[in-house]
């Protein structure tokens, strides 16, 4: 693995891009992050058994699309706003004939809101289907497969495509000085302390022995709780 200003990078196979993603997660979590932007990286991070030009492909452009607005965050369609907004406008001439004048302006701004929200949401899933055709069919083409939000800035690249050995390099630079500080602390620790690391394995001594198919020696206690 290369630090540097830019990231933590490693160049090699599919094999090494996965323990990188996993290395890196585990640094995280060590370091104490388990917020919304921590999951949006675990979620994207290459897997053993993704394709770069398929999954990869598909989770960026998942992710660099436009976010959701208030209407999808409620899990409302743009036709269930309308919908409601109609309803709103009913109740509001409603009011209007029962002399209720202040209810009837409240009824007629949700009726303003739901519109509004509609809209938006129409108008998000539209650019969304855009960004994914032009990325899918221009931007991977162009550029390197990526992930970016506050916490993680990352990219994989293929290169030496064509060849019989596939090889990427995988940057991931932690995008807050401090972390990042304390991340670096950490793999250096792994890259001292664990001699293989085991893929999509938790590093601990259960799924270790599984993981090998061997038994462990006995610890200085288990030895004695056997001879006593």
């Amino acid at each position: 693995m290369e630090e540097s200003i830019s990231g933590f990078k490693v160049r090699g196979d599919w094999g090494d891009m996965v323990e990188h993603g996993e290395k890196i997660t585990q640094a995280l979590r060590e370091a104490g992050v388990n917020d919304d932007a921590f999951h949006e990286w675990d979620e994207w991070r290459p897997r053993t058994h993704e394709r770069i030009d398929e999954d990869v492909s598909a989770k960026t452009a998942e992710q660099a699309s436009v976010s959701k607005g208030e209407g999808e965050k409620a899990g409302k369609t743009a036709s269930e706003d309308m919908k409601t907004a109609g309803e709103k406008l009913s109740e509001s001439y409603e009011k209007v004939e029962a002399g209720d004048n202040e209810g009837a302006i409240d009824r007629w701004g949700e009726s303003i809101e739901h519109v509004a929200r509609a809209a938006d949401s129409a108008g998000r899933k539209a650019i969304r289907k855009v960004e994914d055709t032009v990325y899918r069919n221009v931007m991977t083409q162009l550029a390197p497969y990526y992930f970016d939000n506050e916490l993680i800035s990352a990219n994989i690249q293929r290169v030496g495509r064509g060849e019989a050995d596939e090889e990427f390099v995988f940057e991931v630079n932690v995008n807050d000085d401090d972390l990042k500080a304390e991340v670096s602390e950490i793999l250096a620790e792994y890259e001292s302390t664990v001699d293989r690391w085991h893929v999509a394995a938790e590093k601990e001594t259960a799924n270790l022995e599984a993981a090998e198919g061997v038994d462990l020696p006995e610890t200085e206690d288990e030895s004695k709780s056997t001879t006593t």
